[in-house]
């Protein structure tokens, strides 16, 4: 079941063209909140909800019944598509589904309850589905 608002203010929304050279870094949800290792956002991308889905089955698998996982972004971004071998003009799309702007430095998901290898490699696998490319990080103990 992917990821979706119970309802939307406005059904499309505008591009948000951006200069992908002057990206900054994310200044919200950028440390580890809740478990010990997360998935870091090393560029910037969209994420649909249906590729937040692969991934969160990837990490549900890979972790059993001994481990915790949260996903620490939402999907409430309409995206929209035309139909296949339509002509240019006549308007925008139809609303496709949701997505999720995502910039560096932002943590996605974060996994507790289990061994470090199992926490990477779940993390590991989760970020192949995912347009981006992530870091695995680990929380800092004192």
């Amino acid at each position: 079941m992917a990821l979706l608002p119970k309802k939307v203010k406005f059904r499309k929304w505008q591009t948000k063209r951006i200069n992908r050279k002057t990206i900054s870094p994310d200044t919200r949800g950028i440390k580890l909140a809740f478990g010990s290792f997360g998935l870091k956002a090393e560029t910037d991308a969209r994420i649909k909800s249906i590729q937040l889905e692969s991934a969160r089955k990837v990490i549900a698998r890979t972790l059993t019944k001994a481990g915790k996982y949260w996903i620490r972004v939402f999907p409430d971004r309409p995206y929209t598509a035309k139909a296949a071998e339509v002509g240019m003009g006549k308007g925008k799309g139809d609303p496709q589904g949701y997505c999720v702007e995502v910039f560096p430095g932002r943590i996605i998901f974060e996994v507790d309850g289990v061994e470090e290898t199992v926490a990477r490699e779940a993390l590991r696998k989760a970020g192949t589905k995912l347009p981006i490319k992530g870091r695995v990080v680990a929380r800092v103990h004192k």
